[in-house]
């Protein structure tokens, strides 16, 4: 079959395709991580930070607060998933130094220390404040999410009257509000229906308290997610009501990205860019 030679204006037309597919190949997202260091009370913190380098000026800033394990590869990761959509992720250390660990007897003893102490408050708190004084962060446009520990870390971040748009706990332990006169920020609670680590009973009341105070509030129960429904290694440690659901863990990341289309006016907000 014979093939018409190309005439100098296609030629020119086939090499513009290929530099701008080129130029664009080039400036593709990618996603830049650091490690950033703050202080609560003369103890050293180290957070973790996500973003995407080819979005330009501020944007939303998303606080990302651990399970009880500590700032760990699954943290880690839902950072950058967030930095995909265009946020910055800010993943707070509450335990200080950086800690972490894999026993949950350890685990245990950290978050006991926390509670012990008082300090999940202040922490979140002091995590939320440094995450706006980020170079890239829209302190206009904030969210909180945790994870376990963390769910309970950002409801009180609810609580304290921080000026945050929005907070999603996730199969968090649902602590109740002392005083619901300072929550301003919408709340999403995305919960595991069989989770037995937290009584229906506290899920109840925290409801009828929020319900009361009529505070913006979503709740949505996932049927037979256990705790921990979203981390992929949950039952790895054989402990007892603790599991990975895949479909509990895709519908809370589409329900947590509409929740933040809503805060940000961000149009179709559903997906996870890899």
């Amino acid at each position: 079959m014979h093939v018409p030679n190309p005439t100098p204006i296609e030629i020119r037309l086939l090499l513009l395709a290929i530099l701008i597919a080129l130029l664009a190949g080039g400036a593709r997202a990618e996603v830049v991580t650091e490690t950033l260091t703050y202080e609560h009370e003369g103890t050293r913190l180290e957070g973790f930070v996500a973003y995407d380098d080819s979005v330009s000026g501020p944007r939303p800033g998303v606080l990302v607060v651990h399970e009880w394990w500590g700032i760990n590869d699954f943290i880690r990761e839902q950072a950058r998933r967030l930095a995909r959509q265009g946020y910055v992720a800010f993943a707070a250390d509450i335990y200080g130094e950086g800690r972490t660990t894999e026993d949950p007897a350890e685990a245990q003893r950290l978050a006991g220390e926390i509670s012990q102490r008082e300090l999940m408050r202040p922490r979140v708190v002091a995590g939320f404040e440094r995450m706006l004084r980020h170079d890239l962060v829209d302190a206009e446009r904030t969210a909180a999410i945790g994870y376990c520990f963390g769910g309970a870390a950002v409801l009180h971040l609810a609580y304290s009257g921080a000026e945050v748009d929005g907070v999603v706990s996730l199969h968090g332990s649902l602590p109740p509000p002392a005083a619901t006169d300072r929550i301003a920020g919408k709340i999403l609670i995305l919960h595991g229906a069989a989770d037995p680590l937290v009584p229906a009973e506290r899920v109840t009341s925290l409801l009828e308290t929020l319900e009361e105070a009529e505070v913006d509030y979503t709740f949505v129960a996932y049927g037979g997610a256990q705790h921990a429904f979203t981390n992929p290694k949950a039952g790895d440690r054989g402990m007892p009501g603790v599991d990975y659901q895949e479909r509990a863990a895709r519908r809370s990341w589409d329900h947590m990205q509409l929740f933040f289309g809503e805060l940000f006016s961000k149009p179709n907000p559903i997906g996870d860019p890899q």
